[in-house]
């Protein structure tokens, strides 16, 4: 039996976790998941009113019929008011112990998250340049550190050959230089990578959503269950958005999901004890496919951000999965990098990213070889719909073969 803090209840313990301590998350976790659901009409309606369309480009194949972007209000609208709630009601019933995350914390993650919807939508309506969302990004990430969230600790690569090459973990001033540049990269490069894999129906969304239910129950196994409260309500707020965004897709996340789930995953990850390891694996197909994507195009003497059909979600199209194994395809790789990030602890989670790194990027290498062509647009062909999931596609206008060309897919667009 467990004691709840400030209640004097004793309780029943399952998985580690007072019952009641996991009734109040799961509660919240449906509340987000049917209010999620609930508003996505609503922010299809406002996206349909403000002109916040995806409109067709048969220049780059893209897609044949508009489709709304700016789905993300719904995530980000869902996750701000069952989370304030959420966080009010348990300041008063206990339900959840607080910890260590103060009133300040909150507040800039609420705030951040629904800034951050804020300055994706601007992009969703008016398609603004790239420096401008560079620098939208920036300031977010100098409000939260200004609010005291930042990165203290990093675990050391070289731990493993001896003391003389430090412990464990290189610790620093929370306030200091590093601590700064550290996480502003850290919430910069979240956001870009949410970005760069939202290539397929449903694809980021169910990234972010298998990423924050990985996060939430690290949380609560390390006796940090606000945290784990707050990564439930994420999860709830993307699971509801999601049978609106799966294929064939009714409304696109937009630039408003990417900056508002990319933040918030950045922070909640921020949060508690090696999280930010754990992100880094969970998160590895994204980050991975980031990472290796800039490199070619560097060193193809490219504008890291040049569009093309180079990203991971192509490679497996152009072996000729469909649209939705794909996306299935890359749910099943977060699914397991998320078990292996629950079983590993300190320095083996940095060690698996390393080696995912370096293996996923031989993998892109591979896949790469398959030749330019496999990368050309013509080469899709506009055969009719052979199966019912092709002419799903066709209803809402979506070949299955005509995938994004670029980072622009859903309206959203990284940093150029």
């Amino acid at each position: 039996m467990r004691a709840i803090p400030g209640s004097g209840v004793a309780t029943g313990v399952i998985f580690g976790i007072a019952a009641q301590e996991l009734g109040f998350i799961v509660g919240a976790l449906c509340v987000a998941t049917l209010l999620s659901f609930a508003l996505t009409p609503v922010a299809i309606r406002l996206a349909n009113r403000a002109g916040a369309i995806d409109e067709p480009d048969s220049g780059r194949r893209v897609h044949r019929l508009a489709i709304p972007r700016g789905g993300g209000l719904a995530i980000a609208a869902a996750f701000i008011v069952v989370g304030v709630v959420a966080t009010k009601v348990n300041s008063t019933s206990g339900n959840v112990p607080q910890g260590t995350i103060g009133g300040q914390t909150l507040a800039v993650l609420f705030f951040g998250v629904g800034l951050a919807a804020a300055f994706g939508y601007v992009d969703d309506r008016w398609q603004i340049r790239a420096r401008w969302q560079a620098l939208s990004q920036v300031i977010l990430a100098a409000i939260t550190i200004a609010a005291g969230v930042t990165i203290t600790f990093v675990y050391n690569p070289l731990a493993f050959l001896g003391d003389s090459f430090g412990g464990d973990e290189f610790h620093f001033d929370g306030v200091g230089v590093i601590a700064i540049v550290i996480t502003t990269i850290w919430i910069v490069g979240m956001i870009n990578s949410i970005n760069f894999i939202d290539g397929l129906d449903g694809l980021s969304t169910g990234i972010a959503l298998i990423a924050s239910l990985a996060l939430g129950l690290l949380s609560i196994w390390q006796d940090q269950p606000l945290v784990g409260l707050l990564c439930a309500v994420l999860a709830g707020a993307l699971a509801g958005f999601l049978p609106w965004n799966f294929h064939p897709a009714r409304v696109f996340t937009g630039t408003t999901g990417v900056m508002a789930v990319g933040y918030a995953l950045a922070v909640l990850s921020i949060l508690g004890t090696a999280k930010v390891a754990v992100a880094l694996l969970v998160l590895g197909v994204p980050i991975i496919d980031t990472f290796w994507i800039i490199i070619r195009r560097v060193s193809h003497r490219q504008s890291p951000f040049t569009p093309d059909r180079g990203h991971f979600h192509h490679r497996l199209l152009d072996l000729g999965l469909t649209h939705r194994r794909a996306v299935m395809v890359i749910y099943g790789i977060c699914i397991a990098l998320a078990v292996l990030s629950l079983i590993l602890s300190g320095t083996g989670l940095l060690y698996a990213f390393m080696g995912i790194v370096v293996g996923g990027g031989l993998v892109l290498y591979l896949l790469t070889r398959r030749g330019r062509g496999a990368l050309d647009a013509s080469n899709y062909p506009d055969d009719p719909p052979s199966t019912d999931e092709e002419a799903d596609s066709h209803v809402t206008g979506r070949a299955v073969a005509e995938v994004p060309i670029d980072d622009r897919r859903h309206g959203t667009r990284p940093a150029r």
